[in-house]
Formats: structure tokens, sequence, C-alpha cells
């Protein structure tokens, strides 16, 4: 088929995948962000702390700061909040480690760029995309964006 490369390099949204849910809705993170899933344990509270940020955990030695991406995305609706997605301390600004706190953790699939549309939300660099599914949508989410400025 005809390669519609409307601005975007089609090789920005292939790859591999993490799938999560949030509330009701499934979510997908580039696996290329990710460096482990792990069970959700004890966070402590930071005082005067941005809104979105849990708290600290220690993780592997490491204090690692947990953000509730339902208040980033502004996602109504409570969840499991069972995993934590750990990522690439390379994408945060300050170096720092930090997590998402999420419902449930799925499986990493391979995204073809034939089956993402833009995002209908133009007002944030975070969502990627929009993933056309058999069974439905998954909203892509660059954690990168949401962890930088």
């Amino acid at each position: 088929m005809a390669s519609g490369t409307q601005g975007a390099a089609p090789a920005a949204t292939d790859g591999q995948v993490l799938e999560f849910s949030l509330g009701a809705e499934t979510y997908c993170v580039s696996i290329d962000y990710v460096t482990e899933i792990v069970d959700a344990g004890e966070v402590t509270t930071v005082p005067n702390s941005p809104p979105h940020v849990r708290g600290v955990m220690d993780l592997r030695g490491r204090t690692t700061s947990i953000v509730d991406p339902k208040v980033v995305f502004g996602i109504d609706g409570d969840g499991a909040e069972r995993r934590i997605i750990v990522f690439d301390p390379a994408i945060v600004d300050d170096g720092g480690a930090a997590g998402w706190l999420v419902d449930e953790v799925y499986q990493v699939v391979r995204v073809d760029g034939s089956d993402v549309d833009d995002s209908p939300s133009r007002d944030t660099d975070a969502i990627r995309g929009v993933v056309k599914r058999d069974d439905g949508f998954v909203i892509w989410v660059d954690p990168k964006a949401v962890h930088s400025g």
C-alpha cells in the first residue's frame, strides 16, 4: 500500500509496546523505555510533591519516584493499582528513577505504524497516538514527554 508519511516518519510509531490498564482503558508505552515491572509495594509520601507524584519507593537500592499516570492524564476512576512500570532513568530530566503505578500490565505486542492514528487530543505531546485493534483502541502514551520539561 501507499506509505502515508503525513509529516511523521512511520518508523517513529513502529515497534514493540507494553500494554497496561488505567481504570477501564488500555494504554501502552514503547518497550524501549521500560527497565522492569514490579509489584506495587509500600510508597512513602513526600510532602509538598506535585499532585501526580504518589511518593517514593526503594527499588533495588535506588530511590524511585512513583507517578500516578491517572492524575497526569486526567483519568477518572479507581483501579487495582497492582503493578509499577519502571522507566529508564535516561528519559527523566534529572536522571532520577521513575515508575508509573498502573492497575494491571498485560503484554508486549508489536505495533505497525499503519495501525496508529493521530491522537484527537492535540494539547499534549504525551499522547503519541491511538492504536487500532480488532477489539477497540489502545492509547499510546510517551513517558519521556511526561518526565521532561
